[in-house]
């Protein structure tokens, strides 16, 4: 996939490259622009009960093919601010967190795993897609994003809303931040250990922060309480 980015870290747009008889895959709704000779196809990826699936995992039905038989572009943008970057897929999948996939070549499988009982994520309203096969993707995050990697054994521990996808190699689990009285007095809650071996990525700010921002700033919620 050639990509270019630009406007990072803040408020970063991914400006993808379609060549004659090529297409990009996009999640629903990330389109911010298109340039030159491009059409739409919108399918549920892997046909329609692998849509549905998706939809329960809190994705869309939906992704859009965009093609162009002369070539084109398509920028794509995040919702919320934040930067962007180029992964390249080999033979280890990626699991990422749902909001953070924006764009893929056609020959990536993007398809949504729950994290389970044993995982925050679920908890949370977070739901792991699992990337494979071969080609690129683009991440987007809020904030900027950091990337790891860990070597065998080695361990990061992350918050939940700073979580923008991890190799399949790299194993996780779930504890408390610290004793009862940090998890309800001191603002943290549940963090994840990621094992090594292999890469992690991070973003800078959490959008679950923002979520509970908004609400305690929001005058209507306040005096409806």
């Amino acid at each position: 996939m050639d990509v270019s980015i630009s406007a990072g870290p803040a408020f970063a747009m991914g400006t993808v490259a379609v060549p004659p008889g090529g297409s990009v895959r996009v999640e629903a709704g990330a389109m911010a622009m298109t340039r030159g000779d491009i059409t739409v196809e919108t399918s549920t990826q892997g046909g329609f009960f692998k849509g549905i699936r998706r939809a329960l995992g809190g994705e869309s039905f939906f992704v859009n093919d965009y093609h162009s038989a002369t070539g084109g572009q398509v920028g794509v943008a995040a919702t919320l601010p934040g930067d962007m970057v180029k992964v390249t897929l080999g033979s280890t999948p990626l699991m990422v967190q749902s909001g953070s996939w924006s764009a893929s070549d056609p020959s990536v499988d993007v398809d949504s795993k729950w994290g389970g009982g044993k995982s925050f994520f679920s908890g949370e309203g977070l739901i792991l897609l699992r990337c494979s096969g071969a080609g690129d993707l683009l991440l987007a995050s809020y904030g900027a994003i950091i990337a790891t990697e860990l070597t065998a054994g080695e361990t990061l521990t992350l918050d939940t809303g700073h979580v923008v996808a991890f190799d399949e190699t790299v194993q996780y689990s779930v504890r408390k931040a610290g004793s009862w009285k940090s998890t309800l007095l001191g603002g943290e809650g549940l963090v994840t250990d990621f094992t090594g071996p292999g890469r992690v990525w991070m973003q800078t700010r959490s959008s679950l922060d923002l979520i509970e921002w908004i609400k305690r700033v929001n005058p209507q919620q306040r005096s409806n309480s």
